[in-house]
Parts: C-alpha cells; structure tokens; sequence
C-alpha cells in the first residue's frame, strides 16, 4: 500500500486559474447590470427577462444571457425559467439603497480605466501611467473634460466613504478635537459622518469649487450646516484654513506621486498649529503581501494607481518617509474595524 505522506502533489490544473484569467468578463458583467439599472428594475420583485428587456430598453434574448451570467456570479436568481430575483449582493447595484457600490462599479470599469488597465503593460515596462499615454491627458484633466464621469466619479467616491467611515470612527477618538479640517473633503460625506458622532466638533470642508459644490446642501439636510464651513481652494497652492486641531486626509495622498504629496502635506504644515495633528485616511501596504481578500485589495488598488492616476499606495516606511521630508512625525498607525482597508495615519508637527 502507497505511503500517503510519500505521494506526489498532482500539479495545480489550468482550470483553477480560468477564474483569474477571465475575470473581466465578471467585471463587465457587473458594469453592465449597473448601467442598464438592473437592481432598481428588480427591487420590488422577481420579473421575466422580457419585461427587464422593456424595462432597458434592451435585446430581449441578449439581455436574457446577461442575466445567465449575473445568476452564475451571485447576483441574481433564476427561480424559474427566464424569471430573476435580485440576490443580496446583487441588491447592493441599486441606485440609493444603503451600502450601494453601483457608482463604484461603474467607475472601476469605465471606458477610461477599463482601457488603461489594457496598457498596463506599457506602465509596467515604463513607469508610466497607462491613462495619460492610452488618453493623452491625466485622471483629473480627463474627469474635467467628461462631466458624466466625473459625477460617477463624484458619487463613487461618497459611497465608498460612507462605507468606510463608521470603521474608522469605531477606532479613532475624535472627541479630543474642536475643529476638523476636511482637506479634499468634496460634498462632506466624511466630516459629515464625524461631527455627528461628534457633538462637540465643528468642520471646515476645504476642495475645489467643483469639489464642494454639493457640500453645503448634504452638510444642512443631516442637520449639520451650522457646525461646518465650506472653504473652496486648491490644496497644491492655496492656503488652507489655519489653527485647526486636526486636518484630515482621506483618499488623497493615494492618488499622486510623491513629489505631489510632499506638496499637499506642506501645505497642511504651514496652516497647522503645533499641537496640530495630521489624520491621513488611507490603505496601509504591509511590508509582505499575502493572498488574503484585505492584502489582494489594497494590492489591486496600488496597480490601479499605476495605471490610472500615476499616484501608489503606501508601506509604513513610505508614509514615515513622506511626513518626515514635510516636517511631521509618524505618531501612529490605527487600523481600521474589518472589513474596511484603511488606516488612521496620525502625524504630529516634528
């Protein structure tokens, strides 16, 4: 009888890694749920493919397949032939409906970083961003010029702030603070989400007029208007509002390269006092990877960055690295509540 513990491992099969390699065929999928509004159209019940088709505006027996391959990624049912219920998560591609990601969907797998991600090869080989040489402008150039994209834009990034935000106010105190900078805090969904559990706080929202344009109207319908300021202003060049106790950073940093950073974060010097403290919000790159779901994410969002915006995520050394040349010391690295990614970076003035 063969000894077990001697039998060779059978080599992984390719089919194992099919998954992998057709992955973008789930990610178009889902793209295509999202733009046609399937889970609005499904929300009050299971309808038959050729009433969604009605419903789209889309080919009935193509549209019929669609839904094929929605049921056999999970997002979507088929409980009887030709008729589909939204599942969970298939819920979660719904306009409005809480912990939506659909705008986040149809950012990730917009024509502008769909085809970017298709010339990564070239940032590999270059170090260049894939956008800028696919498009011939940069990520912001590109979202000023096409304004459907930047309002998906725009809400993509407030619903994945109103994902992340109750995780990081479950392990960061801000009740030691009585004003908040919010530096590229757009329509205040972040600040918004802090002074409500923070009684005693006040806000100052500061971005782009562009940026903060919605800020105001979503700040007074949480009843929170009177407690917040909306500063317009360019965090590259413009002063920003000074003598605050915290100013925080959120999914900024991420987007550029270190030489841009390094110039956000001196401006955040010169306007902080010196018992000021620094807040950066974003993913921690651990030193070594691992296959886990939170390390595959923070890894593909850092590739993302390579293609699209020309920006990285970060280690601890690189974030160590970048508030010592602007004059801040890293005081800590508070992790936020699974299952978000990121992390509260808290720098005090060196």
């Amino acid at each position: 009888m063969p000894d077990p513990a001697r039998q060779e491992i059978p080599p992984p099969s390719g089919a194992a890694l099919f998954p992998l390699i057709a992955g973008y065929m789930t990610s178009q999928l889902i793209y295509v749920a999202a733009r046609l509004g399937v889970a609005d159209h499904l929300r009050d019940g299971a309808k038959s493919s050729e009433e969604l088709a009605k419903a789209t505006r889309s080919h009935a027996p193509s549209l019929r397949r669609l839904l094929r391959g929605l049921a056999v990624v999970g997002m979507v049912e088929e409980i009887e032939p030709g008729q589909f219920q939204l599942t969970p998560s298939g819920a979660l591609l719904g306009a409005g409906v809480p912990g939506s990601v659909r705008n986040l969907a149809m950012l990730f797998i917009d024509e502008s970083v769909w085809r970017s991600w298709g010339d990564l090869l070239h940032s590999v080989r270059t170090g260049e961003t894939a956008l800028e040489h696919v498009f011939g402008m940069g990520t912001f150039e590109y979202c000023a010029r096409n304004p459907e994209f930047a309002a998906i834009f725009n809400e993509a990034m407030t619903e994945a702030t109103r994902w992340a935000a109750p995780s990081v106010l479950a392990v960061y105190d801000f009740s030691r603070f009585r004003t908040i900078v919010d530096v590229g805090g757009g329509n205040g969904t972040l600040v918004g989400a802090i002074l409500a559990a923070n009684p005693g706080l006040r806000g100052i929202v500061f971005d782009l007029p562009s940026g903060v344009e919605g800020a105001r109207c979503h700040l007074e319908a949480a009843g929170l208007g009177g407690r917040c300021e909306i500063v317009a202003g360019d965090f590259f060049v413009a002063p920003l509002p000074s003598g605050a106790d915290a100013y925080v950073v959120k999914s900024v940093i991420h987007d550029w390269d270190d030489e841009r950073s390094r110039a956000i974060l001196t401006n955040c010097r010169r306007a902080m006092p010196a018992h000021g403290r620094l807040l950066l919000i974003e993913p921690v790159v651990p030193a070594k990877v691992d296959g886990s779901a939170a390390h595959r994410m923070m890894v593909m969002s850092d590739l993302n960055m390579l293609a699209v915006s020309g920006g990285r995520e970060r280690t601890e050394a690189e974030f160590r690295a970048l508030l010592t040349s602007t004059g801040f010391r890293l005081a800590a690295v508070v992790p936020a509540r699974a299952p978000s990614n990121f992390s509260v970076i808290e720098g005090v003035p060196a």
